[in-house]
C-alpha cells in the first residue's frame, strides 16, 4: 500500500491550508545545486536567503477560481496566439490551447517529447484534459495550463510574488541542507511513496503506485521539514530566475528586462541568459508526476529545468512568497 493512501494530513495543516495561512521560513546559508545529476544542476554553490513566507502548498484550483471570478482574469491558454509572436506558424495553430500529456500505448523514443506531448484546443486550467474535461471535484488539486504571466497575475492580485530559485530550493529542502531528496537520502523509503511522481516505464507503463496517474489533492503526501506540502512531484513550478546551463557560483544573474505581452524585449525576443533564444525560459522547480526513473528524475530539491514563458501544460503549476513579514 502507498503512503498516499495510508498518510493523511493533521486537522491543523487542513486548518491552516483551508485558512490560506503561509510558513515562515527563517533565512539562511545552504548549499544550492547538485554535482551528481544533470549538468545544468551544477556546481554545488552556497547562496544565502533571508527570511520569508511561503505558500504552504501550490496554487489550487479553488484558489486560482478565486482570483479569476475576481478580476475576470483570462489566461494564456485561453487566447489565440498573436502571429507577430510566432512568424511562420500554421495559420490553423494559432487557436487557444495548451499541452496535455497524452501517453502512448507502447515504447517510444524518449528523445522525442511529441511522442506524449499534444497540444489541444481548448485545453486551459478549466479543462485540463480537453475541452471537454473539467476540474469538477478538483479544488484540492494544483491548477495547471498557467504560463509565466499567469502566475504572476495571481500572485500580484494576491499581494504577494513568485519565488526566486534558490528561495524556491530552500524552502523545498526543508531543512536538510545537501540531501538528496525533500525528506532524506531515499526516493521511496521503506517502499512509501513521499510524493506523486511516475512509476513505472515513462511514457506509456504508469503503475500508480502512489495512488496516482495525473495531479494529485495538494495534502495527499508528508510536509517536509518545513511543514510545506507538495514541493516535489505533482507538478513543477514557476521561478523568477532566467535559466543557464549551469548555476553561476556566486549566483549573480541579469534580472532585469523590459516588459511585453510575452515578458522578454520588447519584441519578445531577448533572453538575458540566452539572447540567442526568441522565447525566453524561466527556471521552474520540483518536478511533477510525469518523472520516472528511466526519464526525468528531477524529483529532487536541486533539479531544475527550462520552460519557456509562453508555454503552458497539464503538469506546471507555481506557488507563491512574501517577502515583509506578516505579509498573507
Amino acid at each position: 500500500m502507498s503512503l498516499s493512501t495510508e498518510w493523511r494530513p493533521e486537522p491543523q495543516a487542513r486548518e491552516a491550508f483551508s485558512r490560506g495561512e503561509m510558513v515562515s521560513i527563517q533565512g539562511g546559508t545552504f548549499r544550492m545545486g547538485s554535482d551528481r545529476h544533470y549538468a545544468e544542476e551544477a556546481p554545488v554553490h552556497r547562496v544565502t536567503v533571508a527570511s520569508f513566507l511561503v505558500d504552504r502548498t501550490p496554487v489550487t484550483n479553488g484558489q486560482f477560481r478565486k482570483f479569476v471570478n475576481a478580476t475576470n482574469y483570462v489566461t494564456f491558454a485561453e487566447v489565440a496566439p498573436d502571429p507577430k509572436h510566432y512568424p511562420g506558424a500554421l495559420p490553423h495553430m494559432l487557436k487557444a490551447g495548451s499541452l496535455v500529456f497524452t501517453p502512448p500505448e507502447h515504447p517510444v523514443d524518449l528523445h522525442d517529447w511529441g511522442q506524449w506531448w499534444t497540444f489541444r484546443f481548448g485545453a486551459n486550467w478549466r479543462h485540463p484534459h480537453g475541452p471537454r474535461s473539467s476540474i469538477s471535484g478538483l479544488d484540492d488539486h494544483p491548477v495547471v495550463h498557467v504560463a509565466y504571466r499567469d502566475a504572476e497575475a495571481y500572485a500580484r492580485w494576491a499581494g504577494k510574488e513568485l519565488p526566486t530559485e534558490a528561495e524556491w530550493e530552500y524552502a523545498a529542502r526543508g531543512g536538510l541542507d545537501g540531501a538528496e531528496y525533500a525528506w532524506g537520502g531515499e526516493l521511496a523509503p521503506g517502499g512509501q511513496h513521499m510524493a506523486n511522481t511516475w512509476q513505472g516505464g515513462f511514457p506509456h507503463e504508469n503503475l500508480a503506485s502512489d495512488g496516482y496517474r495525473r495531479t494529485s489533492p495538494v495534502l495527499a503526501f508528508p510536509p517536509n521539514g518545513h511543514g510545506v506540502f507538495d514541493m516535489i512531484g505533482n507538478v513543477w513550478e514557476w521561478t523568477t530566475d532566467w535559466f543557464s546551463g549551469r548555476h553561476v557560483a556566486d549566483a549573480a544573474k541579469p534580472c532585469c528586462v523590459p516588459e511585453n505581452p510575452l515578458g522578454g524585449s520588447e519584441d519578445g525576443s531577448f533572453d538575458p541568459c540566452n539572447p540567442s533564444l526568441r522565447i525566453p525560459r524561466k527556471v521552474i522547480k520540483g518536478g511533477s508526476h510525469l518523472c520516472a526513473p528511466n526519464y526525468c528524475r528531477r524529483y529532487r530539491p536541486a533539479a531544475r529545468h527550462a520552460q519557456p514563458i509562453d508555454t503552458s501544460t497539464s503538469h506546471v503549476g507555481f506557488r507563491c512568497v512574501a517577502r515583509q513579514a506578516g505579509a498573507a
